[in-house]
């Protein structure tokens, strides 16, 4: 049993390996080079927002999102009303 799992090492070595050679011979690890580096080029020229700003633009969204949600409650309350209120009497 021990030399089987010696043995399927020294495959998955080998297909990884082989698949890295493969990926070099296609060009492709050249493409993610160069795509690593023009996307760290282009994030050296974002503006990141200070953590103050963080903070102040992630306080906005929670609020927003509870305004929204009680929004989302009261509408979905007064929906059922009338609606109930509609099937209760139309059954009379």
């Amino acid at each position: 049993m021990e030399t089987l799992s010696k043995y399927s090492t020294y495959l998955w070595v080998a297909a990884l390996a082989t698949g890295f050679g493969i990926l070099w011979r296609m060009g492709h690890l050249t493409r993610l080079r160069d795509f690593v580096l023009e996307t760290r080029e282009e994030l050296r020229k974002c503006s990141w927002p200070t953590k103050e700003e963080l903070k102040d633009h992630t306080t906005v969204v929670l609020f927003t999102i509870l305004l929204l949600g009680i929004f989302t409650v009261l509408a979905d309350f007064l929906v059922k009303s009338v609606v109930w209120d509609l099937l209760l009497s139309a059954n009379l």
